[in-house]
């Protein structure tokens, strides 16, 4: 048998596994070029630039945990370092992050840079209603507190494994199943068990560099696990010129006037994907209820 050659995967994906013989799910995913997409529109540090990569991926990791159309949102607030940071993630898988007042951010810790932070989990369907769930950020890292909140919040035992460096970012959910393999609970302990011991020996390297089959066969050589295909993840921003124009309407229609005045058009930035929209006299018209009718006498 030739050595099997492992090499850095350089695709953006979500794949989940299932354990064939215990109640047990899990969820793969790498982001690459979706990583290296969102840090070329912004300049942060290495310790926000780890951090931004992790939530990223904790986002697909729950959203492909999730059966909905719509949006899920992880947005963390702290008196540290990182005042606010922000990721979104869709049921298509499209991401998008930013972290704000970052720029005196330099230190490569959880606790410097998320002092007092809390975050904030928002799930936003398509239809139906909102929901929002609130995790206090304790010491420890950010796979440790999301996973502290699913076993509380869901009853179903998970665990979160999470990485990032300046390139590419990775993740790892284990989620136990309700009764449907094994239905003695001492055996059903064991197998949770043995599953996380074995993913708690993964390294931060290897989660960012092994692809999917690999990484299974590597931290579970004795058991059969089935992995499924690949979801594609990409970058993609959701703002649009109407979005824009539907956020201007908020305005006070004589402080747009103004604006108008004395700039000549209004423009909004997007600060997610640095595009930008200009808005004339004439764009806005329709939604100030202006009239740009001169009448001649």
């Amino acid at each position: 048998m030739r050595p099997t050659v492992e090499t850095h995967s350089t695709s953006d994906e979500s794949r989940r596994f299932l354990f064939e013989n215990a109640d047990i799910r899990g969820e793969i995913v790498s982001l690459d070029a979706s990583f290296k997409d969102i840090l070329a529109i912004h300049q942060y540090a290495p310790g926000v630039t780890r951090l931004l990569g992790e939530f990223l991926a904790a986002a697909v990791l729950l959203s492909s945990n999730l059966k909905f159309e719509g949006k899920l949102v992880l947005q963390a607030r702290s008196d540290g370092q990182v005042p606010l940071l922000m990721v979104e993630c869709n049921h298509e898988l499209q991401v998008r992050g930013i972290a704000r007042g970052v720029e005196q951010a330099t230190s490569g810790s959880n606790e410097a840079l998320l002092r007092n932070g809390q975050l904030t989990i928002t799930v936003d369907p398509l239809k139906g209603q909102r929901y929002q769930g609130i995790i206090a950020l304790q010491t420890g890292t950010l796979a440790d507190n999301l996973g502290a909140y699913f076993n509380q919040s869901e009853q179903l035992r998970s665990r979160i494994w999470l990485a990032a460096d300046g390139q590419r970012a990775a993740g790892l959910l284990l989620q136990q199943l309700p009764r449907q393999i094994t239905e003695d609970i001492n055996l059903r302990c064991e197998q949770w068990e043995s599953a996380s011991t074995s993913t708690d020996a993964v390294s931060a390297p290897i989660l960012l560099s092994l692809p999917g089959a690999a990484l299974l066969r590597r931290l579970y050589p004795r058991d059969p696990v089935r992995l499924f295909d690949s979801t594609r993840v990409q970058f993609h921003c959701s703002c649009s010129r109407q979005r824009c124009q539907n956020a201007l309407s908020c305005l006070d229609p004589s402080e747009a006037n103004q604006l108008l005045k004395e700039q000549g058009c209004i423009t909004v930035d997007c600060e997610f994907c640095n595009a930008q929209y200009r808005f004339l006299r004439n764009d806005l018209s329709s939604v100030f209820g202006w009239n740009t009718t001169k009448t001649l006498h």
